[in-house]
């Protein structure tokens, strides 16, 4: 299972979501749903957020433990 911390690096970065939403071509809708998890970029949008945020892709989401494969 995979957290996003997308919404963490925006406020870090200073810009407002509706600039970043922009700056990737989606729109802000869709950058919420990034940000809750309700759905996930694709590889190509992770690497623009990435460049825009000044982070590697790794950091936009944080891998959870799943208790059902342990």
């Amino acid at each position: 299972m995979l957290k996003s911390k997308i919404g963490e690096h925006i406020e870090r970065s200073g810009y407002r979501r509706d600039y970043v939403a922009k700056q990737i071509g989606v729109s802000y809708r869709q950058l919420a749903k990034y940000i809750s998890g309700d759905s996930y970029p694709t590889v190509q949008k992770l690497f623009q957020l990435a460049e825009l945020l000044r982070c590697k892709v790794d950091d936009l989401y944080e891998k959870l433990e799943d208790d059902k494969h342990e």
